[in-house]
């Protein structure tokens, strides 16, 4: 069991990390910052992650004095286009379209800070999807909230029930917390 010796703060308002944060039995407190998720030409997706979850991490000097402070970053690479969130109905529906019946990589960037200390590390897992009818987009994007959502999907959503045939490599990876990794990397930071 992980002995927490600094209180931990979740950076993030993703209820996906709050809650797997929360059933990996950790005590944590949520504070929020804007941070501009922009970042620098020419970088591959696993670095793309890491650079935003630094930059975040980097947003919350003060609080980083007494506690660790956590930090994520969930991208998704089709093809070596980046996917984000997407900004309305139609970008949603572009995104599923390009995903239907291939293979995407997500990638997670996490970073653990306190005081002058920041360790960084990244997860990937690769998705396959299942061709999905313009039916089953639709029904998605009107009944489901892809907007908050790299990719404009939740694998552990209705699309994700009917639509993942198969990921190589950490579920939690996908939904936004690489929980394994982050379990090893708490215990020895």
């Amino acid at each position: 069991m992980y002995q927490q010796p600094y209180p931990l703060i979740l950076a993030s308002k993703s209820p996906r990390r709050q809650e797997l944060l929360a059933a990996m039995d950790l005590e944590f407190q949520v504070l929020l910052k804007e941070v501009d998720e922009s970042y620098p030409e020419g970088l591959e997706p696993a670095q793309i992650a890491v650079y935003i979850s630094e930059k975040k991490a980097m947003a919350f000097v003060e609080e980083r004095i007494n506690s660790l402070v956590i930090t994520a970053d969930t991208i998704v690479s089709y093809q070596g286009e980046i996917l984000g969130k997407p900004a309305d109905k139609n970008q949603a529906r572009e995104m599923l379209q390009k995903l239907s019946g291939t293979k995407h990589e997500v990638y997670t960037g996490v970073s653990l800070a306190h005081g002058s200390k920041m360790e960084s590390f990244f997860d990937l897992t690769e998705v396959f999807f299942k061709t999905v009818t313009e039916g089953q987009i639709e029904h998605y994007i009107t009944q489901y909230n892809p907007y908050d959502k790299a990719g404009g999907y939740g694998i552990q959503d209705w699309i994700g029930f009917i639509a993942v045939e198969k990921i190589i490599g950490s579920y939690t990876n996908v939904m936004g917390l690489p929980t394994e990794k982050l379990y090893t990397a708490l215990s020895k930071f």
